[in-house]
């Protein structure tokens, strides 16, 4: 009985250190989520109306004025941009992103992936891990691996460059990107956006619905400068979402895990003091068996 009393009480003090752990995990949690979702908060407005812009814009083009970036080839090689976190103990946040991108592999672009044109970007140690051990190393870019040390615009923007410069060069015909879209601390959302070409406005009654912007000083000049800074911010957008959704997941991860403890606790505490109660009824009735006995000697 004395065993089980020790052994009651080291899991007691085991779990009370991890519930310390999870419980200074989560604080730390909060207050990078409270920055990370202010950047999506105040961003996400403004590139949505420039994402929205831009495609009223390359839905209406009409003679000489166009780009690249809006220009739909038929599909023979493909990039998938895979956003992720670098740690875990965040739930299941990053396995739903491995998942949706998964999804979208096997649904749209298998053909591709069987003959060896998909190629995917890894942003993120998670996604990596993942991926590494199921495609060929040529078939992954992993340069941009440890992006989320830094989020300056000017460090994302690298990587957007690339892959227009990339779509432009037609190395790749389809760029998509799966990410974690942040909607509040308890509630993320694993989405696969396209990111080039850029998705036209659908014919509605066999028109187009004219944009109503006025180019200044000639369209073609404005096209060449805008779309691609408009892209940048879209791309900003992507990290910003799923860093945000990482301290939201991780956050609500942590919290789970400390109100599991301290029922967990509460239940080892129970079962210390019968195993106690056991072992005081036990003593005292080996006193008494033992007076009983001098007595009738």
């Amino acid at each position: 009985m004395g065993a089980n009393l020790k052994e009651v009480r080291e899991r007691i003090k085991s779990v009370k250190s991890t519930q310390q752990i999870t419980k200074a995990m989560k604080m730390v949690s909060a207050a990078k989520l409270r920055r990370a979702q202010q950047a999506i908060v105040q961003m996400r407005p403004y590139a949505d109306k420039l994402n929205s812009m831009l495609i009223n814009i390359l839905s209406n083009l009409e003679g000489d004025a166009n780009t690249v970036f809006g220009q739909e080839r038929e599909i023979q090689k493909a990039i998938l941009v895979v956003v992720t976190s670098n740690r875990g103990l965040c739930g299941a946040f990053n396995s739903n992103i491995i998942k949706e991108a998964n999804r979208i592999i096997n649904s749209k672009y298998a053909a591709q992936k069987e003959s060896g044109n998909l190629t995917i970007l890894c942003i993120g140690k998670k996604g990596y891990d993942y991926f590494k051990k199921r495609f060929p190393a040529d078939k992954l870019i992993t340069d941009y691996v440890e992006l989320f040390n830094d989020l300056s615009f000017d460090n994302v923007a690298q990587v957007s460059q690339r892959l227009m410069d990339a779509f432009e060069a037609v190395e790749y015909d389809a760029i998509e990107v799966a990410y974690g879209r942040f909607k509040n601390a308890a509630m993320q959302f694993p989405e696969v956006a396209q990111f080039l070409p850029v998705k036209k406005l659908e014919k509605t009654s066999g028109k187009k619905g004219k944009a109503d912007y006025i180019f200044e000083p000639d369209k073609e000049s404005l096209l060449d400068h805008l779309v691609p800074s408009i892209l940048q911010t879209q791309f900003q957008k992507f990290l910003l979402d799923t860093h945000a959704s990482e301290h939201g997941a991780r956050m609500t991860a942590m919290d789970s895990a400390t109100e599991n403890a301290e029922d967990l606790m509460k239940e080892l505490k129970i079962s210390y003091n019968k195993a106690r109660q056991e072992a005081i009824t036990k003593e005292l009735s080996e006193i008494v068996g033992g007076a009983a006995a001098l007595e009738g000697g």
